[in-house]
């Protein structure tokens, strides 16, 4: 199957909230070797200003990709993921995320580009941060996070 070029354009809306704990801020930050205090202390955290734990800056990837599933999932991107390769991520950050945020994320299609027998596919993740959701859905209301830009290259057959 073909990449379907009329993706460009389409947007996926927010799934599910992420519940940003602690420990997945700690087990991140142990995974890419980020060693600031404030990422595994409370107090370190609090004593620059942030209510609690700090993310590192590359977290914002786990809510990224879970916006860009929905992409991959949909029968009529045709995107076979066994094919994908990933090539570009960018982040722009609108404020820190930090232990607490309940996130959610909108996925853009902002680009479909032809490259011989595949394709690169350019996305865009609105990050938001939810409040007043009492029942795990995105009903509250939204303050941005975060903007991630991401890149990817699906190989056509034989490539």
């Amino acid at each position: 199957m073909t990449i379907n070029p009329d993706l460009q354009g389409r947007s996926y809306p927010a799934a599910e909230v992420y519940d940003v704990g602690r420990d997945k801020i700690r087990e991140f930050a142990r995974a890419v070797k980020a060693a600031h205090p404030a990422h595994f202390d409370v107090e370190a955290a609090r004593s620059l200003g942030h209510a609690d734990l700090v993310a590192p800056p590359t977290f914002a990837i786990i809510v990224a990709q879970r916006a860009d599933a929905q992409l991959i999932a949909d029968p009529a991107s045709g995107i076979d993921f066994s094919r994908v390769v990933h090539a570009d991520q960018r982040f722009v950050h609108h404020r820190p995320i930090t232990a607490g945020d309940r996130l959610v994320a909108e996925l853009h299609v902002d680009g479909v580009r032809a490259m011989g027998g595949g394709a690169m596919i350019t996305t865009r993740a609105e990050i938001f941060a939810v409040t007043g959701d009492d029942a795990g859905t995105d009903s509250g209301q939204r303050v941005p996070v975060a903007t991630t830009t991401s890149s990817i290259l699906v190989r056509g057959e034989g490539q």
